[in-house]
């Protein structure tokens, strides 16, 4: 599946708060190394810098398309890396912050327990999910994947409803690993502007394998159900739209 940049940061104002909700967690004082395990186009991963002003900032990120953009924000002290985050060995590091990320990954929780033995004593492991996918941006897309005119072309290409755990498996996964562990969810309003903003959202992410199985024509036909859907469940009102964001956050010490 391609990443679109440009796509994914059409909303980055609501799209970077919990990065920053995330990282104003971690209380790490003077880090040597800290990764951005799904860093994106990188612009995120500079602030880093500015945060650990000693520290060599590494972002990793596994679409070619974001790693080419992530060069315009490499410096002395911050490199990007093309990388799956399976492959990734957490070894030497002290501060490994993950945005948004792990819902892709299948066996992220088998990845977590590895990374936590792999931290440097004293490091920290943080980390953001997204935990709406029984919202209707989600069930209306798997309803509509799954329905007769698109189920013979979709069979088996979303993967939501087991894509993350419970915001309590992650704090006893990661405590039972010897861990101090702060676990906490938000519940974002965000309020967007535009025609269809909720379709314009998921386009940049929980959409894109659903236009990657697809032809163009085909592409193009099952947005406009979709998004004839989406203006039912998000109504527009005079402001913007409403799009209720929930969100699971784990920071995690190894004092």
């Amino acid at each position: 599946m391609r990443w679109d940049p440009t796509q994914y940061a059409r909303y980055s104002t609501e799209r970077n708060r919990p990065f920053f909700d995330l990282a104003g967690q971690v209380h790490a004082a003077e880090p040597g190394t800290v990764v951005d395990l799904g860093c994106g186009p990188g612009e995120l991963t500079a602030t880093l810098a500015d945060r650990w002003p000693s520290a060599r900032i590494v972002g990793i990120d596994s679409s070619p398309e974001m790693i080419e953009r992530s060069a315009a924000y490499a410096g002395d002290r911050v490199g990007f890396e093309l990388a799956d985050a399976e492959n990734f060995d957490a070894t030497g590091v002290d501060v490994l912050i993950s945005n948004a990320l792990l819902q892709w990954v299948p066996a992220h929780q088998d990845l977590l327990r590895r990374w936590a033995a792999e931290l440097n004593p004293g490091g920290w492991l943080a980390f953001q999910v997204p935990d709406n996918f029984s919202a209707p941006s989600h069930t209306l897309m798997r309803e509509l994947a799954s329905s007769p005119a698109w189920a013979g072309k979709l069979a088996g290409v979303l993967r939501h409803t087991d894509a993350v755990a419970p915001a309590g498996d992650y704090l006893d996964l990661l405590a039972r690993s010897g861990l101090r562990v702060n676990a906490w969810q938000t519940r974002y309003l965000h309020v967007l502007p535009g025609d269809d903003p909720v379709l314009e959202w998921v386009r940049g992410t929980g959409l894109r394998p659903i236009l990657g199985a697809l032809s163009t024509a085909d592409a193009h036909a099952f947005e406009a159900e979709y998004a004839a859907l989406l203006r039912q469940a998000y109504p527009r009102a005079e402001y913007g739209t409403v799009l209720p964001f929930l969100r699971t956050f784990v920071v995690a010490h190894k004092a």
